[in-house]
Order: C-alpha cells, then sequence, then structure tokens
C-alpha cells in the first residue's frame, strides 16, 4: 500500500491511495496542475488512475475536477445528491460521472463509503479492504456516530480530521456566523474530540494515523499533535508502539507506504 497526501486542509485536498490492484484519488480540491505536478512526483502517471472518488462537493474538495478529468479521463464516483449539489463551475463531463453505492470494487480492492456529519449534501468517508489491510479516509466532520465509529475501527492506516483548537478558533478572527458552522455537528472535527475518538475506538495495534485537515487559522502542528499525544497517553495509549502519528500538510506532499 502507498498513501501519498498531496494536500490537506482548508485550501484544497487530493489524497492517492495504491492498494492492491488499485489506483485511486480521493478528491481533488487543489488545481488539476498542481495535482498532475504532485502524482508525477511521486512515480504515478495521472492517465493511469482507475478512479476518482469525492467526499464531498466543496470547494476544496472538487475545484480540480472538470479539468483534470477532460485532460486524464478517469471516472469519477460520487453520491447522486452530491453531483446534484455541485456548483456549475465545478461540473465534471457526464462521460466521467458514475453515482456512488453502497459498495464498490476496483482491481481487487473493496471500497466501502461511509456516511459523516457535515453541512454538505450527502458526505461520505471511505474505507478500502484488501486481504487483511484497512485503510481510511475520514476527514469533514462536526461529531463522529458510534456507526462511524464501527466503520473507521481496526483500520491499518487512517487519514482522520483535527481540524481546530477550539480556543484558538473562539479567539480568532472568524466572524461568528463560521465559528458557530464549525463547531457544530455538521462542522468539523476539534484537536480534542479526535483525540477522544482515537482513544476509545476499536485499533489495531501499529495503527498509523494522520491528522489531516488542519485549520491555518485555528490551528498549528504542534499543537494539534501535543493534544491528540496527550489523551492518548492518559488512556495508556503507546505511541510509536499501540499507534504512530502523523501529520498532513496543506502544500507539501506526505507520503507513506506499508
Amino acid at each position: 500500500m502507498q498513501l501519498h497526501i498531496l494536500a490537506s486542509g482548508s485550501t484544497g485536498n487530493a489524497i492517492y491511495l495504491k492498494i492492491g490492484g488499485a489506483s485511486i484519488l480521493v478528491d481533488a480540491g487543489i488545481s488539476a496542475r498542481r495535482i498532475e505536478k504532485g502524482l508525477r512526483a511521486v512515480g504515478v502517471d495521472p492517465a493511469e488512475l482507475d478512479a476518482i472518488l469525492v467526499t464531498h462537493e466543496h470547494s476544496d474538495h472538487v475545484s480540480g475536477l472538470p479539468v483534470f478529468t477532460r485532460k486524464f479521463k478517469a471516472p469519477v464516483y460520487a453520491r447522486r445528491r452530491t453531483w446534484d449539489a455541485f456548483q456549475p463551475a465545478h461540473h465534471v463531463e457526464a462521460d466521467y460521472r458514475r453515482e456512488l453505492g453502497a459498495r464498490l470494487e476496483i482491481g481487487g480492492v473493496r471500497i466501502e463509503p461511509f456516511a459523516i456529519s457535515h453541512d454538505a449534501a450527502e458526505p461520505v468517508g471511505y474505507s478500502f479492504y484488501h486481504g487483511d489491510l484497512k485503510c481510511v479516509v475520514a476527514t469533514d466532520m462536526g461529531c463522529v456516530s458510534e456507526r462511524v465509529e464501527q466503520d473507521i475501527a481496526l483500520a491499518d492506516v487512517m487519514v482522520f480530521e483535527s481540524n481546530h483548537d477550539v480556543a484558538m478558533l473562539r479567539n480568532g478572527p472568524y466572524p461568528e456566523y463560521l465559528k458557530k458552522r464549525i463547531l457544530g455537528t455538521r462542522g468539523h472535527l476539534s484537536n480534542l474530540e479526535t483525540a477522544r475518538c482515537l482513544a476509545r475506538m476499536d485499533k489495531k495495534c501499529g495503527m498509523h494515523v494522520f491528522l489531516a485537515h488542519l485549520s491555518q487559522h485555528n490551528n498549528c502542528p504542534d499543537l494539534a499533535l501535543s493534544t491528540v499525544e496527550k489523551v492518548l497517553e492518559q488512556q495508556g495509549t503507546r505511541l510509536d508502539q499501540d499507534l504512530f502519528l502523523h501529520l498532513a500538510h496543506p502544500s507539501d506532499t506526505v507520503s507513506f507506504s506499508l
């Protein structure tokens, strides 16, 4: 398995995953040129992508889709209501649009989307299964339900939202309506909420977690990492043994292989 997080944050998101016989891009919220450059830099030919999977229709997850699909002709999967909610500027040509069902199989990899809580039409996270390996992408969530905890449990590798520090957000420059949106149950996960979920969920020993979608205004990498580490250690998790923490980045590619 190869994981390359090309970008993760409020300015854009794109994740490449090579697992089994599947070559997949999750979201395309940065420019097509930047996606192509990022893929080629890690030795991936964009023309060989099997699919692009969309989590939801917000621009920081889909802005690069129209140009990228026209150039490289990869099929794009999204929920029906997500397609309906696309803004005109993000429309994908009909030849490349696919409706995402309950399950998808590509190259011997089972892909299971799961519903998440976010202020979008029909947002999803994704679980990828190949043999005994499980990889999860779960960002843009205002809360983590019991069902989502079951969906993400026992992953070997997980890209997981750690969006903001509550104090930084409340004392920061955002207008009040936006603070309420982010703090709401259909907004984004705080560092503390992320930490508590990781502490209580069922985990595989040696799990790798990438803290992702960090706000550039309401968070900082060191704070996200220290907050999550503190809660996990208090709950008895042995860092760098039971669980390994990593940080995603908004503009630099973060790579991992297993």
